[in-house]
This record gives C-alpha cells, structure tokens and sequence, in this order.
C-alpha cells in the first residue's frame, strides 16, 4: 500500500467529508470523474502546501510523493468560493501561497491551516468571512429535484456554483453508481437497467469516460470507487 488515510463525516452543510492520510511511497492510481472540489493541504519534507483542487470532469490519473502528510476537506456540491470563477477550476489545481506559522493566503486574507478536527470551526470562519458561500437553489435541486425554476436561472447557479452544468453532474453520478454495482458483482445487464443506460456500448463508453475502466474490469472487483 503507498497511501494510507482515514476518512470521516462531517456535520456542516458546507463539508461533505473530512480525509487525513500519509504517503508511505511515491504511487499513482486511477481516480473517477469527481464533481466537487477540495481544498487540501500537504505538508512534504518539512514544506507546506495548501491547494484547491477542482471538479474533475473525467477519469484520469493521480500521482503522490512518498512520506507527505495530507488533509483533505470535500466541499459539498454547492459550496462555493465568490471570488472565484469555478469553470477555471475545472481538472485544475490551484497553489494557495503559504506563509509562517502553519498559515496560508487565500482571498487577500492569511488563514490558518486548521488540523483534523478543526475543520468545521475553519470553514465557519471562511464563511462569516464571506469568502466561502453556499447556494441554496443547487442543494435544492439536487437533494429535492426542485423543478419550480426556470431551466435558465438553474444553469446560471449551477455553472457559478459548481462550474458543472446539473447534466454533467448526473452523468458522473450515474457512471460511479454503475461502477459501485459491478464492484459488489452485479451482473452488467442489470446495471444498465438500473443505472438506466440504454445498452451495454453506452454503458461502457459512460465508465470509460467517467470511470476509467470496463464494465468489464470492474465487474466482481473488490474495491471502493
């Protein structure tokens, strides 16, 4: 194993989860198309380095460095940052300027970086601040399927929120459904019916694209996606 980590709920309506690890070697793994963006913190060989990490918006690769200790925090699907454009976070990441004393730029503000279990005071603080928002109307439509908008005002909050149109987000969501059912050893006839893909080709172009893999390949597997 090259990277070990631990990760955890979180309660705030902003966080979706909270992650610490440690690299043990350099490595590279596959990763899925994700749809929310993080702000993560390395610490390498004594040197700090905060960045935001944006949506990935299809499957590619992650690489590490060996002896890095790492804090993730995934922001829940409409929380943003006002001052930036997140269609320029898209497969991006961002460095954040740190400074002294474990503390780092961000906004034209210097922030502590908070530890595991600071997390949601730090995010708080972020929002009192105004320099982290959240949009009501894209956590309705995606946690109720608010329909009462109109389609326009929705991909206006959408791309300023997300830099996703709410499409791009169900197509993700739907392929790594797709993949966690195949993971478990559902046979891939019944994924495309329940995942609702028309047939096995659109099936497998979705995880190729979304995933990375074949139905194939991910059939029987026993790993988390």
């Amino acid at each position: 194993m090259t990277i070990v980590f631990q990760e955890r709920p979180s309660d705030s309506p902003l966080i979706a989860s909270v992650s610490t690890g440690q690299t043990v070697r350099e490595g590279e793994a596959r990763r899925p198309a994700v749809n929310g963006w993080h702000m993560v913190f390395v610490r390498h060989q004594g040197v700090l380095q905060p960045f935001i990490v944006g949506p990935k918006t299809v499957a590619g690769t992650e690489r590490w460095n060996a002896d890095a200790d790492i804090l993730w925090i995934q922001f829940r699907l409409g929380t943003f940052l006002p001052g930036l454009s997140f269609k320029s976070l898209l497969d991006k990441e961002v460095r954040l300027a740190p400074t002294v004393d474990r503390r780092f730029w961000l906004q034209g503000a210097e922030w502590p970086v908070p530890a595991a279990d600071e997390v949601e005071s730090f995010v708080r603080d972020l929002e009192r601040s105004g320099v982290l928002s959240q949009d009501s109307l894209v956590r309705a439509v995606l946690t109720q399927g608010r329909q009462d908008v109109p389609p326009r005002t929705v991909r206006h909050h959408f791309a300023r929120a997300t830099g996703l149109s709410h499409t791009h987000i169900r197509q993700v969501e739907r392929a790594r459904q797709a993949a966690r059912l195949l993971t478990c050893g559902v046979s891939i006839a019944d994924v495309i019916h329940r995942a609702g893909y028309c047939d096995q080709p659109h099936l497998t172009r979705s995880l190729q694209h979304y995933v990375g893999q074949t139905p194939g390949h991910l059939l029987g597997a026993r790993r988390t996606i």
